[in-house]
Parts: structure tokens; C-alpha cells; sequence
């Protein structure tokens, strides 16, 4: 067996599996044993579920030797976000609050993931209750290209696993940019489907309106695996959408020939660094070069009413924490706890948010009207270093407004919105882009990720432990 079996793609480790070639027994052990080797230094997963994890590829083996092959997902190790319930495991949701906490039913997504045939290899770390640190109590991961800068948040944990080789694919959420912005500053490709799309039962809320759930994996394909089986209607979350999910799968190879794909150059390029421009020059480039027609757009302005929509997420926040907050205000650490005890806001400001994001969504499905696709960088420059990100302080809301510019106005909106490899900084970091389509457009935003990922090869490369 190949020493980087935890590096192939997860569609071709369940090809491997289905023909048994390999099992997942060996593939189970194998990363297994790499958490053991690396995790110590880079964080990346909270509780090792070593134990139930190879039952379930047991389980698996025996299955797929009997016929019984449940789909790609069958007998492939992935990891899930602590922010998801786990039938009697600890779920956290990086808060030491929570520590104790032991779910009495699975999520629905990773019920999903149990039916598919997924074995359950590690809850990974996340920062606290989803907002931007990690608790003091918790280690804080590493980002496997570079000690010294970001993970990412929320989906730190997720984003370092996925990434190091700990699993084939990870579950993240996203209220603001938190499976996308880990997903770039980690190399990998993540999509944040609709607002919807993926049930929120079983979710730890950060802000329930904005909260999304969806995979984060090393290409499209592998996302659209996972998506697959995680998306549909919940008769356990009635907010979950109705609507059928398609075979996304099946519709990646479409190629790109009849999108047409925006772009607003000043929005993507004024104030960031060139090799981020160059990265998104190129990717215009080379889906043109594909077939699809890129076109100038103007992205809609989130300026009218974002202190508002902040007003908003704040309400959502405070009530999320009201069974905790202020009972046990000392066990928060101290960014959430500022955070929680300016309260839920003015509720004439809070309804004036929830009227902005409808007007910024109007505003939005205008655009789509003459393209399918938006292209943008992912995020609002260079990937920091820890030490910027501390810096940060009372700084925090204009600099993470910076670093968010082009991943939370599709939360707003509740649209989906795919992150991509789409270069490399000089120093070696990834550089993340992005697509984004009106909802629904989950199928188109994978198989031009799919069509990108064919013809280059930033998603195919790894970092070195």
C-alpha cells in the first residue's frame, strides 16, 4: 500500500474500496496512525474516534465483500466539525462550557454520513462557538503549510485535518466564510451550499439565518460526494429546503461551454495583492479557455445597512448562548464574552438588518439574471499570520470586515458559493478563489470547479510534514 494513501482523492480511495483493491480497514489504520504522528503538533482533531472508527470499516469491508455498496462515501474516513452532535461523544462546539456534553442523537448530517457508509474517524477542532478564537482551554491547530499563519475560522480544525491527510474529507459550517476561508488558507476546495440546503439539525447555532453546513475535501468531485449525501430535506429541521438534489455527480463532467461567468474587476482586484490578482486573471483565462463566457459585472454594494445586518447576527448570537449566557459567563473566553455581554441589540436595528439582507439579496439576484457564476478572490488578501490576526483587537470589526469582503455577502444572501486552489503565493501559501451562483446553483458552481481542477494542479498539491 502506498506510503500516500492519505493524500489520493477521496473518489478514487472509494474506487479502490469498491473494486477491493484496499480496505477500509487498511485505509482506517493508516490514517489512524498518521493522527498519531502529526496531530500532536498541528491540532487538528479534538477526539480521536479510533475505535468506532475501524468497527465502522469493518462493517464496511464486510459489506462491500457481499455486494452491498452504498456509494462513494462507503468505507471512506471523515472527519466532522465539533460543532455537530455525536450520539454519546463530546461535542463542544470549542467552548469549555461544553466539555461535559454529550449529545443524545447524531446530527442529521452525520446520520447521513453513518447511512452512507462513512466511517467517522475524529471530531475536529473549531474555534469558540464558531466566532473567530479558539477558547484558551483548547490547543489551538496549525496550519499544516506554515506554523506561523491562520488556519482560518471557524472550521480550523476541519480545514488542517482535510489537509494533513487525517481524512478524505471533512464537514464544516459557515455563518460568515468559516468552511471557505479554512478551506483556502489550507489548500483545499470547499463549498457552502444554499442556506438550507444542508440541514442545521443537530448544529451548535453561531447565527441559526446565516449558519450553513457543507463539505470540505481536496477537489470539486470529492465535494460533490460528500455533498450528496448531506444535503435534502429534514423532517427534523423544517428550515431544511424541499426541493430535490440532483445527482451532482453525474452533471460534473458537463464541462462549462454555456456558463457565463461575471466578474467585477474593481471589486476583485482594488486593494489586493498582485498574486492574488494574477490568480484570479488566470482563472478567468482559463474557463474562458474552457468555453464559458466571462463578462463584466458590478457586484451589488452590502454598504446600505451593514451595521444593521451586524445588529442582526448579534441578536442571533445572543440567543443561541441564552441557555449558557450570563449563567456561566466565566467559562467563555474573553472575545465571545465581550461579544455576548453587549446583549442582543436595539431591536429596531436588528429588524432593519433582517430588511437589508432582503434588499441586498434583490440586489443580488439582479446580477444573476445575466450570468450563472461569479468569480472573485476568496479572501481579502494574503493569508495572515497568527500575529496579524492577533493584532487584531479592538480592530477587529473593520479588519475582519476586510478579510470577509467577498465571503459574507453570499451568507447574507443565502447563496452558494465554492472555494478553490487557484495559485501560490510566492512563500508557498495557497491562494483561495471563489464562485458563487443564485441558489440552488450548487451542480454549476462544482463542475466548473471540476473543469478548473482538469486542465491545473494547485489542488493536487500537499503540504509536506
Amino acid at each position: 500500500m502506498s506510503d500516500d494513501l492519505h493524500y489520493l482523492p477521496l473518489m478514487e480511495v472509494a474506487d479502490r474500496l469498491r473494486r477491493r483493491e484496499v480496505t477500509s480497514l487498511e485505509v482506517t489504520r493508516a490514517l489512524i496512525e498518521r493522527i498519531g504522528q502529526h496531530n500532536g503538533r498541528l491540532n487538528g482533531v479534538l477526539l480521536s474516534l479510533a475505535d468506532s472508527a475501524l468497527a465502522e470499516a469493518r462493517r464496511a469491508d464486510a459489506e462491500i465483500a457481499a455486494g452491498f455498496w452504498r456509494g462513494p462515501l462507503h468505507g471512506v474516513p471523515i472527519g466532522v466539525k465539533d460543532l455537530l452532535w455525536t450520539e454519546g461523544q463530546p461535542t463542544t462546539g470549542g467552548m469549555a462550557i461544553l466539555k461535559d456534553f454529550r449529545p443524545s442523537e447524531d446530527a442529521t448530517v452525520v446520520k447521513r454520513l453513518r447511512r452512507a457508509g462513512a466511517v467517522i474517524i475524529a471530531k475536529l477542532h473549531t474555534t469558540e462557538g464558531a466566532t473567530l478564537d479558539h477558547h484558551p482551554s483548547f490547543p489551538r491547530p496549525a496550519n499544516p503549510w506554515s506554523a506561523a499563519h491562520w488556519t482560518g475560522a471557524s472550521s480550523s480544525g476541519s480545514g488542517v485535518s482535510a489537509a494533513a491527510g487525517f481524512c478524505f474529507g471533512a464537514i464544516g459550517t459557515d455563518t460568515a466564510g468559516s468552511i471557505r476561508i479554512p478551506s483556502s488558507a489550507n489548500g483545499l476546495t470547499g463549498i457552502k451550499p444554499t442556506w438550507g440546503r444542508v440541514s442545521r439539525h443537530g448544529l451548535i447555532p453561531l447565527a441559526a439565518s446565516l449558519d450553513h453546513v457543507g463539505p470540505m475535501a481536496r477537489s470539486a468531485a470529492d465535494a460533490a460526494a460528500i455533498l450528496q449525501v448531506i444535503a435534502g430535506a429534514d423532517a427534523d429541521d423544517p428550515t431544511a429546503l424541499a426541493d430535490a438534489v440532483p445527482d451532482y455527480l453525474a452533471g460534473i463532467g458537463r464541462g462549462v461551454g454555456d456558463l457565463a461567468i461575471g466578474v467585477d474587476w474593481d471589486h476583485a482586484t482594488i486593494g489586493m495583492p498582485a498574486e492574488v490578482v494574477a490568480a484570479v486573471r488566470r482563472a478567468a483565462d482559463v474557463l474562458a479557455g474552457l468555453g464559458a463566457r466571462v463578462r463584466p459585472i458590478e457586484f451589488p454594494s452590502s454598504d446600505d445597512g451593514a451595521a444593521d445586518i451586524g445588529a442582526m447576527m448579534q441578536a442571533e448570537t445572543f440567543i443561541g448562548h441564552r441557555e449558557h449566557f450570563p449563567a456561566e459567563a466565566e467559562g467563555y473566553g474573553a472575545r465571545l464574552r465581550a461579544q455576548l455581554e453587549r446583549g442582543p441589540g436595539e431591536a429596531s436595528a436588528v429588524a432593519r438588518g433582517y430588511q437589508a439582507r432582503d434588499r441586498f439579496a434583490g440586489r443580488m439576484r439582479s446580477v444573476f439574471r445575466d450570468v450563472d457564476l461569479i468569480l472573485s478572490p476568496m479572501l481579502g488578501g494574503i493569508l495572515p499570520t497568527w500575529r496579524e490576526i492577533e493584532a487584531f483587537g479592538d480592530e477587529i470589526a473593520t479588519r475582519g470586515r476586510d478579510l470577509l469582503r467577498f465571503t459574507f455577502p453570499y451568507n447574507v444572501a443565502g447563496v452558494p458559493a465554492l472555494t478553490f486552489p487557484g495559485g501560490v503565493t510566492a512563500d508557498g501559501l495557497p491562494i483561495g478563489l471563489q464562485l458563487a451562483a443564485w441558489r440552488l446553483g450548487e451542480a454549476d458552481l462544482l463542475r466548473a470547479g471540476h473543469a478548473f481542477q482538469g486542465v491545473t494542479d494547485f489542488h493536487m498539491r500537499h503540504p509536506a510534514l
